[in-house]
């Protein structure tokens, strides 16, 4: 796993992990969806016909699903996981950021915008860039869905960077696809691989490596620039903000959502 991939969060700081399952039923009476929901289906979709597929957590065994649904069995597969496993759908879909949507070709690079801590960064961004900074830094970029918010949202430029040659990838095809490949530039690399600085710079990747990453995050924020980090469990939040707070940062902010935290920091030069 590179510095910058998610895959892994859940049990490197001992988030409960847990492997959903997949069922496609050819046929679905009325009441399917909303028995499933009940059951507490993670994504549901119709399929031709009558047909329905879901994604169910481990929790519930298929027998259940079979019961509730009136049948004998249910066709079982191996869910795909998106955002290294740790997001469940059946589809990749548009994200929503403000009134902009974001559509994401499907892949496995991080960063379907579904991920709490990526939810988190998008909410912060609409705060951020009402000021429509000139240009934004994204820090292990996955899929490019934060670069290409940061866009949507009024920054002229945004450049992302990864470890990950394959995320480069997707993130220039994510950029085509919303027709910003000409203002998103991506480079190969961390923090330490750029020079200058940016008055916006989103991190959103695990919490070791933001922690090891502190000094040179920490020189690529302008003056009284921001700095976003996500990819925090609650639990770790005060070891990563002390990591900034001691290089010069001040903490303006800390959203949490489903376990997760997202720190907003300025620099005080």
């Amino acid at each position: 796993m590179s510095p910058t991939r998610r895959g892994g969060a859940h049990t490197l700081f001992g988030l409960a992990s847990s492997v959903p399952y997949r069922i496609d039923l050819r046929s679905a009476r009325g009441d399917a969806l909303d028995r499933l929901i009940d059951l507490g289906a993670l994504d549901v979709e119709p399929l031709p016909g009558s047909g329905l597929a879901a994604v169910m957590p481990d929790r519930v065994p298929p027998a259940e699903v079979a019961r509730a649904l009136g049948v004998d069995r249910v066709p079982v597969s191996p869910a795909v996981g998106r955002d290294d496993d740790s997001v469940w759908v059946l589809a990749p879909r548009p994200v929503r950021v403000g009134t902009a949507t974001i559509a994401m070709v499907d892949s496995a690079a991080f960063g379907t915008g579904l991920h709490p801590t990526t939810a988190l960064c998008l909410d912060a961004l609409q705060d951020l860039v009402v000021a429509a900074p000139e240009r934004v830094l994204d820090v292990g970029t996955g899929s490019g869905v934060l670069a290409l918010a940061a866009l949507r949202l009024g920054a002229p430029r945004a450049l992302g960077i990864d470890t990950d040659a394959e995320s480069l990838q997707v993130a220039a095809e994510n950029a085509r696809l919303n027709g910003l490949d000409a203002q998103l530039d991506l480079a190969h690399g961390g923090p330490e691989t750029v020079s200058g600085t940016w008055p916006l710079v989103l991190a959103n990747v695990l919490a070791a490596p933001l922690i090891e990453m502190a000094p040179a995050l920490v020189r690529r924020v302008g003056h009284h620039g921001r700095l976003v980090l996500s990819g925090v469990p609650e639990s770790v939040e005060p070891d990563v903000s002390h990591s900034y707070r001691r290089l010069g940062m001040h903490r303006l902010d800390v959203r949490s959502r489903g376990g997760w935290v997202a720190i907003v920091l300025q620099a005080s030069w």
